[in-house]
């Protein structure tokens, strides 16, 4: 049973912090959206613990679409960088201020950038493409992303300072002219780079506070060096580009992994 510790592990702390938070908020919509969330993780583990392949793309389709479809175009949330500026602007403890403090600021404290691999509805539709391991060293242009958060800043700002009204139906078509432009970039610089995860690398602004956060996490894949043979399977197959058989939380590109578990997988002396 010690193999399904981590499925009962990952289900409890979601339900912690739905209750907590439908406790302190008084609102039954986040117990239900955490133990969602919650659920369709723990699903995906458990899956994963009976080496079913699509253990991951389930989890991505389940929380993915969910975010997108439904909290995104039918609650009109925006759940984009630009809805946690707004939120935070106006001073609300609510929708995007709640997912991004717990999903990409303080979550990655325990799981890395484990929304990266298996919640960002914008990696769901990029890892349909054919390109899941990078055919080309990569860039250096990693400050891209600090331009595009800059800029989301400075486009909310931009609407308070011009009192415009309905900002709240403004954000949600924010929400769908980014959500389209991050799919059309994304793609085509996949084709272009020949790596389907060149958007999440250079450009996505949410890895300004996803990145310094997982240098900490507590859940981190490390190499059992006494079985490692270094045979570079696991580097091959990684799509972020992370020295696996480094222990160190310095190591190359060590806060991008998203735990994928590709490399456990090709690993033929299960070292890591």
């Amino acid at each position: 049973m010690k193999k399904y510790l981590p499925t009962a592990l990952l289900l409890v702390v979601f339900e912690a912090v739905a209750f907590t938070l439908w406790l302190t908020k008084d609102n039954l919509f986040y117990l239900l959206n955490f133990s969602y969330i919650g659920l369709a993780l723990s699903t995906g583990v458990f899956l994963y613990t009976k080496n079913y392949r699509h253990a991951r793309r389930i989890v991505q389709l389940l929380v993915g679409l969910y975010m997108l479809i439904y909290l995104g175009l039918i609650c009109n949330e925006n759940m984009q960088i630009e809805g946690f500026w707004y939120y935070l602007f106006t001073g609300v403890f609510e929708a995007a201020t709640i997912h991004y403090a717990v999903a990409k600021i303080f979550g990655p404290l325990i799981f890395g950038r484990g929304w990266c691999g298996y919640a960002c509805w914008t990696a769901m539709v990029l890892d349909f493409l054919p390109y899941k391991t990078p055919q080309h060293p990569r860039k250096k242009i990693g400050w891209i992303r600090y331009i595009t958060f800059a800029a989301s800043l400075v486009f909310v700002a931009v609407l308070f300072l011009a009192h415009l009204g309905n900002l709240e139906r403004i954000m949600f078509w924010a929400f769908l002219a980014g959500n389209i432009l991050y799919y059309l970039v994304g793609i085509l610089l996949a084709f272009a780079f020949k790596d389907n995860r060149v958007f999440c690398k250079y450009i996505c602004p949410i890895t300004v506070f996803l990145k310094p956060m997982s240098y900490f996490s507590l859940f981190r894949i490390t190499c059992d060096k006494e079985k490692c043979i270094s045979c570079g399977k696991c580097k091959t197959v990684c799509p972020m580009e992370v020295d696996m058989t480094d222990n160190s939380r310095g190591r190359k590109n060590g806060t991008e992994c998203i735990l994928c578990m590709e490399c456990v997988k090709a690993c033929p002396k299960k070292a890591l």
